[in-house]
């Protein structure tokens, strides 16, 4: 707050007057609050701005123009007229404000005006992802269920033993994706609840496998073969094995799903200053750049008919995402057209496991 805009007893007075002690708690406040305020009387001066206004004081570029927002709305809310109204800067960082503003008065008279600006921008951010992901899902989960009330009602109207027998064989594999999707979203829900898993020394051998093992009949059907490099056996992490061999296993499922027939899967692992990488790299079609930091969204997909011939859900590696930063990790990507893709999963390496009882439970399910 602006020394000329303080609401304090004078420096070096003891005072014990009450009227200025609650002045003083009320400039403590403002500046605890994170919203900036601004007062102004009923001339229009300013009375007091808070240290979160004081970005707004003498403003440039997007500032100035909320300094202008604020201007408008005290003038506004001086004459009665109360509101607010969102601006947009587009930086950088781009940010969403809200200016609002509110008539003060006494006795039916106007004392003054005050304005406040709130940052929503992450509120605008997970506002969009809520409303995408609604409509994502929605449609996700329309395209299952319209295909088996079509082939419900195409064996109600009579059809021959092999026609039945086919379709019998469509409506079990629509109800597995069905299946699949639901599996996936119940996974992200508990990830986006469970701050800190229970977490085991876990060998980090012992995870990949498993992982290899979850997806060798996919791999098996789509030709595609899994390379494993040797994993030093002191390599642990400290981890919900469960979670890390999913994310594991979503990382080899999306690269056999983007090879070609004959191409080979890798998966290697290794140890520096502290944190585990564990890479898994394919030589199938890759990702155009535009793509790249969309991946992790969920439900976002690079090549949707591709996706819809391989019966993925859209929701893999935004599961890997979440792994990764629940246990204080992340996941990164490169990839070229035409040339594959390579994700690394980095995790802070752990102690090495003394015993069999210090290894926890196993990760198979």
């Amino acid at each position: 707050m602006s020394p000329d805009k303080r609401l304090t007893r004078q420096e070096g007075v003891d005072d014990p007057d009450p009227v200025n002690m609650r002045l003083n708690l009320l400039e403590q406040a403002l500046e605890t609050v994170t919203d900036a305020v601004v007062v102004v009387d009923a001339g229009g001066d300013e009375v007091l701005r808070n240290e979160s206004a004081m970005r707004f004081a003498d403003g440039r570029h997007g500032d100035a123009l909320i300094a202008e927002a604020i201007a408008i709305a005290l003038q506004q809310a001086r004459g009665g007229v109360t509101g607010d109204r969102d601006l947009e800067l587009f930086g950088p960082p781009q940010e969403v404000l809200n200016v609002r503003a509110q008539t003060l008065s006494s006795d039916g008279k106007v004392d003054g005006a005050v304005a406040f600006v709130r940052d929503i921008t992450e509120a605008r951010r997970v506002e969009a992802v809520r409303r995408d992901f609604v409509a994502n899902v929605s449609h996700e989960l329309k395209t299952p269920i319209g295909a088996l009330t079509l082939l419900a009602d195409t064996m109600a109207s009579g059809v021959d033993e092999p026609t039945m027998r086919e379709m019998a064989a469509q409506i079990a594999h629509e109800a597995e994706r069905l299946g699949n999707i639901v599996d996936d979203l119940l996974d992200l829900s508990i990830l986006d609840t469970e701050e800190s898993p229970a977490r085991y020394s876990v060998a980090v051998g012992s995870l990949i496998v498993e992982a290899i093992g979850r997806i060798a009949s996919v791999a098996a059907a789509a030709e595609v073969s899994v390379s494993k490099s040797a994993v030093d056996g002191a390599l642990v992490v400290d981890c919900d094995p469960g979670q890390i061999v999913s994310a594991l296993t979503n990382l080899l499922d999306n690269a056999v799903k983007y090879s070609d027939p004959g191409d080979t899967v890798e998966i290697a692992a290794s140890c520096e200053q502290g944190l585990i990488t564990i890479e898994v790299v394919d030589h199938g079609i890759g990702i155009p750049s535009r793509d790249l930091e969309r991946v992790f969204e969920r439900f976002y997909r690079v090549d949707r008919a591709r996706s819809r011939v391989t019966g993925g859900t859209g929701l893999g590696l935004a599961i890997v995402r979440n792994v990764a930063q629940v246990h204080g990790g992340d996941v990164m990507l490169e990839s070229r057209e035409g040339e594959g893709s390579g994700f690394r999963l980095r995790l802070p390496a752990g102690r090495e496991e003394s015993s069999e009882g210090e290894r926890g439970p196993r990760v198979d399910k």
